[in-house]
């Protein structure tokens, strides 16, 4: 059966091919570093089981460490120059948005398809399993068209993840911060909390404390994953779901929605936020949050409409 442990696995190997690359690149400025914490990455997708939740806790201890002495850096991968990616793109224009366009068409196919395959495909995980096999064919559909040398998907994937550095881990960690909340009882202080601050009955008030609360905890952890599990535990489940009766699926959905209003508020998510207005050399680090404001605010306000009018019918 095909699922998330084949995932992990694709992904291990992808990390792997970049460590080997940074090792063997004379011109890395920590090459040793960089190769140690692209290889450690590897090490957790491809033998986390085996290595346990200590073994783990450590792992991501060392990967801190490293990140601290400038891993993984920025080396000088084979690839093509400016002037080369320039000529390309003038050659193809927006044809080159096309392949970007297969990962999703298959993810949703897959969704939909894999589940009747007789079991070949995990049905839990059918849609990360669907995600996965389009980054895949992705690839090999721009291989196919460009034509670049065999080693181009090692070498352009490792220069933009280098160019995004340690932030690419964000995501996983805050998520992770989210469980750990989760289990430190934050959810039940905030659903303790909660009913003293919204009057009884009054769905609206109730909405809006979820919403906000997932937009506010998602800037200060800079990931609607991480908020969620704190807010649905302590005012989703509780107070909108089994105290006033709202459907599970529309509050759960539309507010991690409303979490990611946050996320385009908050320089915690450096990966999206900060990193790109480095890459993009811009004169202020905050320029893409700024440019985002006027998104984020009426597209929490809609979520907020949506629970509000669609989750207690």
């Amino acid at each position: 059966m095909i699922g998330l442990d084949t995932l992990y696995t694709l992904a291990g190997l992808v990390f792997a091919s970049w460590a080997l690359a940074t090792l063997r690149d004379g011109q890395h400025p920590h090459r040793l570093r960089g190769a140690c914490f692209w290889g450690l990455i590897a090490a957790s997708f491809l033998a986390g089981d085996a290595l346990g939740d200590l073994g783990n806790g450590v792992l991501v201890l060392a990967l801190v460490a490293l990140a601290l002495m400038g891993a993984p850096g920025k080396g000088a991968p084979p690839t093509s120059s400016a002037d080369d990616r320039s000529a390309s793109a003038t050659q193809r224009g927006n044809r080159l948005f096309l392949p970007a366009l297969i990962m999703p068409a298959v993810a949703l196919a897959g969704t939909m398809m894999f589940p009747h395959l007789g079991g070949l495909f995990d049905e839990k995980q059918v849609t990360l399993v669907s995600l996965g096999l389009g980054a895949v064919l992705a690839a090999a559909a721009l291989m196919a068209w460009t034509r670049p040398p065999a080693t181009a998907l090692v070498a352009e994937g490792r220069r933009l993840a280098e160019g995004v550095g340690w932030a690419m881990l964000l995501p996983q960690l805050l998520a992770s911060l989210g469980m750990i909340f989760g289990l430190a009882g934050v959810g039940e202080i905030i659903g303790t909390l909660a009913p003293m601050a919204i009057p009884e009955g009054n769905r609206l008030a109730a909405v809006v404390a979820f919403t906000g609360g997932m937009a506010m905890f998602t800037i200060l952890m800079g990931n609607a994953f991480a908020a969620f599990p704190v807010m649905m535990g302590g005012i989703g489940l509780p107070v909108l779901v089994l105290g006033l009766g709202g459907n599970p699926v529309v509050v759960g959905a539309v507010g991690m929605l409303a979490g990611f209003c946050g996320t385009l508020l908050s320089p915690m998510a450096a990966n999206f936020n900060i990193v790109p207005a480095a890459l993009l050399e811009l004169p202020d680090r905050y320029a893409v949050i700024r440019a985002q404001v006027a998104t984020a605010i009426p597209l929490w306000l809609f979520n907020t409409a949506l629970i509000w009018g669609f989750a207690f019918r």
